[in-house]
């Protein structure tokens, strides 16, 4: 095997299985997961500066400009210029990845493709624990206690844009945007696109194509 980083990119709407896929990929190849939902939230609570620009805009249920996210994902990948690395909502938009090619060059871009009623379906089962962003899906990953964290104990919420009137026009807005960053990593022959309405049958598929860019450090696939 080559001893080039992995640069890898998950694409894919709410409630397509990101997180879940993203998790199984750090596990069985060691690649570092950098969700920028996670960054965001990180640097909202320590009062950075690009914390206080994101939060203005999160505020008033804006979605956080391409300049702020940008700014952000770039310092966290300039302290990770020597690991594997799989990216998780970020680039979103042309001029995200854009900006990303300026700095490196991405190798395997997944994108996931799940019918438009699976994903209106999960949207509405999912409850989430505000303060630390862990998700809940009471079909596949229920809570302990119905509405209450695993962890702490504080109620769970479901986000207003979960609930199913704001599901459809969530899912017309991300593929407008996704659209053009999809053709780019397409045209460049990276893009590998997956469908389907479970996570556990896409995922074997996924776990061939890393195999053939990196070695598992798992020797079986692990779930």
């Amino acid at each position: 095997m080559a001893s080039k980083l992995l640069r890898a990119v998950i694409l894919g709407p709410p409630g397509s299985g990101k997180g879940t896929v993203c998790q199984r990929i750090a596990q069985n190849f060691g690649l570092q997961h950098l969700s920028s939902g996670h960054f965001l939230r990180e640097n909202i609570k320590a009062n950075t500066e690009v914390g206080e620009m994101a939060k203005q805009y999160i505020e008033k249920s804006l979605l956080v400009p391409d300049h702020v996210i940008t700014r952000l994902m770039m310092s966290e990948l300039e302290n990770r210029r020597g690991q594997h690395w799989l990216l998780d909502g970020f680039p979103r938009t042309l001029g995200q990845a854009e900006a990303l090619d300026k700095i490196c060059e991405v190798d395997l871009v997944i994108s996931l493709n799940i019918p438009f009623e699976t994903l209106k379906d999960r949207l509405s089962r999912r409850w989430i624990h505000p303060p630390s962003g862990r998700v809940y899906n009471l079909d596949f990953n229920p809570p302990h206690v119905h509405g209450i964290d695993d962890v702490t104990g504080e109620p769970l919420v479901q986000q207003e844009d979960d609930k199913p009137e704001a599901v459809a026009a969530r899912l017309r807005q991300y593929k407008d945007v996704a659209k053009p960053v999809i053709e780019l990593y397409k045209s460049r022959g990276v893009l590998h696109q997956f469908s389907g309405t479970e996570t556990n049958k896409i995922w074997p598929y996924v776990y061939t194509l890393f195999s053939n860019k990196i070695t598992p450090i798992q020797s079986k696939e692990a779930y």
